[in-house]
């Protein structure tokens, strides 16, 4: 995928290379079976009249771009907020920031900046927390979507003892033991209970869920965009560095391990970004969330038995169908991006060309490739727009592979009644334009050496 020597050259990407070139480029993540290829038009058409229909290659939903209805994606503008704010130091801005530590339960990991890169801490006490300033920190969530309750009564699950050996050192501090009792007050009175009716012995039961308990967050070190006052930008994703963004990665994945590893009933971990409240985000804080499910669910095993029908699915309904309608966005070594169809919500797909599907078991320069090409996807869409991020893989365990997907959602649309009616969801943007959109974007953002040098660029073809 050479990179265009000037704008003028349609930033072709694919341009005279065969079509078996193209394959070899985007997919060695698994041996491939020749099948007769799909007719992929019939999973995105154009009307007479200018409606972009889209159906999604694995659910069948149906979506509609109509003219007059169709909107141009918002420019990549800072998110900032919407009055004045005094600079505070350190950060008091939300539960999230540095002032709210001993608001959120203890630490499990903190990446912290350390001459000549990073460094990663671990289990820190309540004492050491404020001697660093960490990029990242990986918390337990103070109110679990399933909660350790769910896991204790459902399944007998009990602390392993490393977890036990960890809550008892913690607590063996007087800072440790206060900070820990004052985040179950917290709890406690946000959901409507009377932190003195409740005994310390059942608060430090209640605290087990912060040492095995199996929802965490992954935090950034800072609200605002240092440097960004005295009207400050939020603090994004595609406002980080590549090499920051590497290291959201990487603090992430060690969040799935953990997750894993604590919990011998755990069959999933999911892992999701909402960024901005229009798309469920609590605080306007960047953080990436990581949930322990005992069931894949629904939607990941309908894709499992899809894979087991055709094995070679994710290739032609990735790259293949991606060529096809022109919806490549950009490469590098390890991974590929494209414009999806068939999404409720304006889509960006980036697909791992790697060969092992779990993102927990894979080499750096993998997750590096993963890395750049998500934060550069963000970066040209902007940190104004509220997105979803969501990670698929394939579960540990499962007798099909499933490569390491990550699926940017824009949420520029309020679904309404005539969806639920008709199942019919209406888009304001079509994939061959946000494609477009995208590459224009990405181009001028990568001679500005914002995003990592080595992404290749695709082709406008609207």
């Amino acid at each position: 995928m050479p990179v265009p020597r000037q704008r003028g050259d349609g930033l072709n990407c694919l341009q005279n290379i065969p079509w078996t070139k193209i394959l070899a480029f985007c997919i060695p993540w698994c041996i491939r079976i020749r099948r007769i290829m799909p007719d992929y038009k019939e999973f995105l058409t154009r009307l007479p009249d200018g409606t972009i229909r889209q159906r999604n290659p694995f659910n069948g939903l149906e979506v509609w771009t109509v003219p007059g209805r169709s909107g141009k994606p918002a420019a990549n503008i800072p998110a900032s907020v919407n009055q004045r704010l005094d600079r505070k130091e350190p950060e008091d801005y939300c539960d999230l920031c540095e002032a709210g530590y001993f608001n959120t339960p203890p630490e499990k990991e903190r990446v912290i900046r350390q001459d000549p890169g990073y460094a990663s801490l671990l289990n820190l006490r309540a004492g050491e927390l404020s001697a660093s300033k960490p990029l990242f920190r990986r918390i337990p969530n103070l109110f679990e979507i399933v909660p350790f309750d769910y896991w204790r009564k459902n399944h007998g699950f009990v602390l392993s003892q490393d977890n036990i050996r960890r809550k008892e050192e913690y607590i063996s501090d007087d800072n440790g033991l206060a900070h820990l009792l004052n985040v179950v007050d917290i709890k406690l009175r946000r959901s409507g209970r009377d932190p003195s009716q409740v005994t310390e012995k059942e608060k430090l039961s209640m605290a087990d869920a912060f040492f095995g308990g199996g929802h965490e967050m992954i935090v950034a070190g800072k609200h605002f965009v240092p440097g960004s006052w005295p009207e400050p930008d939020l603090s994004s994703s595609g406002r980080l560095t590549p090499d920051e963004h590497f290291q959201f990665f990487k603090i992430t994945i060690s969040g799935i391990n953990s997750c894993y590893s604590s919990n011998p009933y755990a069959k999933y971990a999911a892992v999701f970004q909402n960024w901005l409240q229009p798309a469920g985000a609590s605080f306007d804080h960047l953080h990436k969330q990581i949930v322990t499910v005992d069931k894949c669910g629904a939607n990941i095993d309908g894709l499992m038995a899809l894979a087991r029908k055709n094995p070679d699915i994710f290739n032609q309904m990735g790259a293949e169908m991606a060529a096809s309608l022109h919806l490549l966005i950009a490469g590098n070594g390890h991974a590929f991006a494209f414009a999806d169809v068939g999404h409720m919500y304006p889509t960006v797909t980036v697909q791992s060309k790697g060969g092992s599907a779990d993102p927990g078991r894979i080499k750096d320069d993998e997750i590096r490739g993963m890395s750049d090409l998500v934060h550069a996807i963000h970066h040209a869409i902007g940190s104004s727009v509220p997105c979803n991020e969501e990670w698929y893989y394939t579960p540990r365990g499962a007798d099909v592979l499933m490569p390491w997907r990550v699926c940017i959602r824009q949420r520029t649309n309020t679904p309404a009644g005539f969806e639920g009616i008709t199942g019919i969801c209406i888009s304001p943007i079509d994939p061959l334009n946000l494609k477009k959109h995208l590459v224009q974007q990405l181009y001028d953002t990568k001679k500005r050496g914002t995003v990592d040098k080595s992404i290749s660029l695709c082709e406008t073809h609207v």
